[in-house]
């Protein structure tokens, strides 16, 4: 076989090519996303109208919520995106659906006393406790059999409160395999019938530590977010990863990846916060030069209203530090990065030296509607644009 390298002229976005995804869902594009956090969420549960192939990859850095108790304790990834990801690729016409929505998505209380908090766990692993009455087997036993593993994992100084079930569904699952995530990830993808693929960028218990140009740094990803500690009071200089003692990490990029990122039809640096879900995706070893080695049209989304995590960056900043971190050496901008997608009534500051900049790189800029009345993204329109840029 001979393989060869084909270009098309299309219409963003595309009729037919939505109408056609609509019909068969099952044969759409493989749609890439390095992402994390919640805000592609309604993006994610519309996509699988269009396509049954995404594949996300997820960030596995988070250090805030119950996510830090799991990670303290066990020395393990965040598997809090993990889960959200994974519930809204589930199948929402499953029998039993909503129940299991329910389960995963429950939180134990904040303020509740130690042995109730142990009492609802344990009833959960023993099936009493309506929440898993109220699920179907086989989906019930499993979940109970990794319930009953965790408690036995944990002794009584194990801080359960604000615990996320799902959460300790996968980490045990993640402890039972052997530290490894894709096993119990794949489980429950086939049990929920998850309309996508979702895997961690990396399997390991890294932060993330970013350099703030007025010199100070700041060690974890809660810190940087706005959203459990303090805005940033200036830009971020650099990203980078480290251990549990801040000391810097060399993550490689697992063989599955690779082939995962190298066989997409369309690769997204999606809406979401900049640097902690989308730039954090690009600091595994391995992971530019596999983009860049990529068949596929690449295409960045900036968020059209305020990101906390971009303080003090235009539009034109944000475009150059994505090609920063996600560029190899030697490669030209156009192997990592062809589309900018931005909205005609959305706020981006710098957008006009933005623009220039993008030309001045061959990039193209796509300046088409996909924002609510509310100026929030709309996710089919978003949904449009991907399916019809897909090869």
């Amino acid at each position: 076989m001979t393989e060869v390298t084909l270009f098309r002229r299309v219409v963003v976005p595309d009729p037919a090519r939505v109408a056609l995804c609509r019909r068969s869902p099952e044969l759409g594009p493989r749609i890439l996303f390095f992402s994390g956090g919640t805000a592609l969420r309604e993006t994610s549960q519309a996509l699988i109208e269009y396509t049954h192939n995404s594949i996300h990859l997820i960030t596995p850095f988070d250090s805030g919520g119950s996510s830090a108790i799991l990670r303290r304790y066990f020395g393990m990834p965040a598997v809090g995106d993990l889960r959200n990801r994974l519930m809204a690729l589930a199948d929402r016409s499953l029998h039993g659906y909503p129940e299991i929505y329910e389960l995963f998505a429950h939180r134990l209380p904040k303020t509740a006393p130690d042995h109730e908090l142990w009492g609802t766990l344990n009833a959960l692993a023993d099936g009493t406790h309506p929440l898993i009455r109220q699920v179907q087997n086989p989906m019930r036993r499993i979940i109970r059999r990794h319930l009953r593993a965790f408690a036995a994992r944990v002794d009584s100084c194990f801080d359960l409160r604000g615990a996320s079930i799902g959460n300790l569904i996968l980490a045990s699952g993640y402890l039972e395999d052997g530290r490894h995530m894709d096993p119990i990830v794949y489980l429950y993808s086939r049990l929920i019938q998850a309309r996508g693929e979702v895997r961690l960028i990396a399997n390991v218990d890294g932060h993330l530590r970013a350099q703030l140009q007025n010199g100070r740094t700041v060690l974890g990803q809660h810190q940087l977010t706005g959203k459990e500690a303090a805005p940033l009071e200036s830009p971020i200089e650099n990203l980078e990863l480290v251990d549990a003692n801040g000391h810097p990490m060399e993550v490689a990029l697992r063989s599955k990846i690779t082939r995962l990122i190298t066989g997409a039809d369309l690769i997204c640096y999606p809406i979401g916060s900049f640097y902690t879900s989308v730039l954090a995706n690009l600091l595994p070893q391995g992971v530019g030069n596999t983009i860049a080695a990529a068949g596929c049209p690449k295409i960045f989304t900036p968020n059209p209203g305020p990101d906390p995590e971009t303080v003090g960056l235009t539009l034109r900043d944000q475009i150059q530090t994505l090609l920063r971190y996600a560029c190899p050496p030697g490669a030209a901008p156009t192997q990592v990065l062809n589309f900018v997608l931005l909205d005609p009534a959305g706020t981006y500051a710098g957008r006009t030296e933005a623009i220039e900049l993008c030309r001045s790189f061959s990039i193209d800029v796509l300046e088409i509607p996909f924002l609510t009345h509310k100026r929030r993204a709309d996710p089919h329109r978003l949904c449009h644009i991907f399916v019809s840029l897909a090869r």
